[in-house]
């Protein structure tokens, strides 16, 4: 007996001792606690402060580069005056004199050559001295054109072939009116009963404003007047 005793002692396999646990484990549970607290005090802003994430093209942060000064130079003038009206200082000379009633484009580009001036530099960066050549060319614009370009050819009182610029182009239009209504001319009286003057069609278009043709209201106002007249005539015998 004692013999199947000891066989059955030896069979038995030796039971392990528990093993310790590592210190490493209660380090990695201790850091996962602080974390935990860092989360909830991240508010209220206690707690460690966590890194600022880079933005995608946002500026890098630095010592800011103090602006560089820009080369002075001259003032633009944004209105410069020529022939008593205020053109517009950022065009071109050349479509900047559009600008005054009375001058195109053709008419702009023969004056800033004959004033010699770059048809393309900027009207508000020009010199004064180069205003005051422009304004001399202006002022004796119908002498620089020529004959056929003038807007005023063969003058009713003068016979002169003038240009008119500005304001006297409204006043030389009105005088042209006038005279061609005191004179009783065809067109005269066109204009006079607010008519069509060129010879358009006035039957189908041309109907609003003034009454063109008979109205209703005249034919039925005829024979009214017809009655009353024949009353009266029978009233005298």
């Amino acid at each position: 007996m004692a013999k199947k005793e000891e066989a059955k002692e030896v069979k038995e396999p030796k039971k392990e001792a528990p093993k310790k646990e590592a210190p490493k484990q209660e380090a990695v549970q201790e850091a996962k606690k602080e974390k935990k607290q860092d989360k909830r005090h991240e508010g209220k802003g206690e707690g460690k402060e966590h890194e600022k994430k880079d933005r995608k093209g946002a500026p890098k942060e630095g010592k800011k580069e103090t602006p560089k000064a820009k080369e002075t130079g001259p003032e633009i003038k944004h209105f410069v005056r020529i022939a008593n009206t205020d053109l517009d200082g950022k065009k071109s000379v050349q479509y900047g004199l559009i600008g005054i009633k009375g001058i195109g484009r053709r008419a702009a580009k023969i004056l800033t050559v004959n004033s010699a001036v770059d048809p393309k530099a900027t009207l508000g960066y020009v010199s004064d001295v180069e205003t005051e050549r422009l304004q001399l060319s202006v002022d004796n614009i119908s002498s620089i054109l020529p004959a056929w370009m003038v807007n005023k050819q063969n003058d009713i009182m003068s016979g002169e072939d003038k240009h008119l610029i500005g304001t006297d182009v409204l006043l030389g239009l009105n005088e042209d009116l006038n005279t061609m209504k005191k004179m009783r001319s065809y067109k005269g009286l066109r204009h006079e009963r607010g008519l069509r003057v060129r010879g358009q069609r006035s039957r189908s278009t041309g109907r609003r404003g003034r009454t063109v043709g008979v109205s209703r209201a005249t034919l039925q106002a005829k024979p009214k007047e017809a009655e009353k007249k024949e009353e009266k005539k029978g009233a005298g015998k």
